[in-house]
């Protein structure tokens, strides 16, 4: 049998050139293959991914969500410039895994890039939710108010200012704990219990009586809870005007040193729980209740609202004068007419009571 004939040697030289073109082609596809995967891992990873235009953005990720969910949540914002990179790298860096979503609220802040906004959920690193309240008279609205802004049940915020050895145990009874409420902003997280929110008020309400305000209150010879009582009064009265409540509280403050009834129309509404009246008449003066001050002397047990700061600060610093007597102007300017006596007030009241009559106003 013959012997295969041997190739030359330049025919070998031709064979070993022709395979190192062959491992350097493939080395180059494999290089580029390796930059541009390196490529989009980095961009991925550390490009910015998150554009909120300097608008201030939050996400609430709620009790029991998913890893799609709360990523669901996170692209209704609209701040997410490529949702497949962040769904990309979530799987990555385990977000879908049990336990990795931890409910809050989290602000997506401009530039983040994929990775950090990951690691922010995953460590539960929420930012605080501003919580606010106003314009609140009953107990109802402020819980459902509460209970808008944070993760806790109003039915469970309500059975708390309800129970008695509760509301004790904060230093208030059922009614005067609505006075621990003052119209304000604060920093709460969104998953706070309610015990802990009502603790953080607390203590906000020992912050708001500083000891210059104790002083003046002291002067006055009311409690907290009464000058908030006042406040509220004074603040149904006049919620246009604020430079006029010094002077209403003046007046309320003279009739109490006289013992004399408030006769305050905004108790007699509150007493009558018909926030529709626009003006006070003998029918509504009937209605039997511990708020009714045309029945009751003294103040009411307990506030007609959450008067804002700006109301208890009228209060405790009122204007000192001798009225004891005011109606509303009759131009419809939001002012008041003082009067130092029955028959002045009278004349006052009838003018606006012909203003009303003109207006067709029952």
């Amino acid at each position: 049998m013959a012997k295969p004939a041997q190739k030359s040697v330049l025919e070998r030289r031709d064979d070993a050139l022709k395979r190192r073109k062959r491992w350097g082609a493939v080395s180059v596809v494999f290089t580029l293959a390796l930059v541009c995967f390196s490529y989009y891992f980095y961009q991925v990873f550390f490009t910015a991914n998150i554009e909120t235009k300097g608008k201030p953005t939050y996400v609430v990720i709620p009790r029991g969500a998913t890893w799609k969910t709360a990523l669901a949540a996170i692209d209704k914002t609209g701040a997410v410039v490529d949702k497949l990179s962040l769904h990309f790298v979530a799987r990555l860096m385990k977000y879908d895994k049990p336990g990795a979503v931890k409910p809050g609220n989290y602000e997506l802040k401009d530039g983040f890039t994929n990775r950090q906004l990951i690691n922010v959920l995953k460590s539960g690193a929420q930012s605080p939710v501003k919580l606010t309240f106003n314009t609140v008279r009953l107990r109802n609205e402020l819980v459902t108010k509460l209970a808008s802004q944070v993760d806790v049940p109003a039915a469970r915020l309500d059975s708390l200012l309800r129970d008695p050895a509760y509301t004790k145990s904060l230093g208030f009874d059922t009614t005067t704990v609505l006075t621990m409420f003052i119209p304000n902003t604060y920093d709460v997280y969104w998953n706070t219990s309610a015990k802990r929110l009502m603790q953080r008020l607390k203590t906000s309400y020992e912050q708001f009586w500083t000891p210059a305000r104790d002083a003046e209150r002291e002067k006055l010879g009311l409690t907290r809870a009464q000058v908030s009582t006042l406040a509220s009064i004074v603040e149904a009265e006049q919620q246009q005007h604020a430079d006029e409540r010094p002077r209403i509280a003046g007046v309320y403050l003279n009739r109490l040193k006289r013992g004399m009834k408030l006769q305050a129309d905004p108790t007699v509404v509150y007493a009558n729980h018909d926030f529709t009246i626009k003006r006070v008449l003998n029918v509504h003066l009937q209605k039997d209740s511990p708020y009714n001050t045309y029945k009751y002397a003294g103040l009411p047990p307990g506030p007609i609202n959450l008067p804002s700061i700006a109301s208890i600060d009228a209060v405790l610093k009122p204007e000192s004068n001798n009225y004891l007597y005011f109606c509303a102007k009759e131009d419809f300017s939001g002012y008041h007419a003082f009067a130092t006596n029955e028959t002045e007030h009278i004349a006052n009241a009838r003018r606006y009571q012909a203003a009303l009559n003109r207006k067709g106003i029952k």
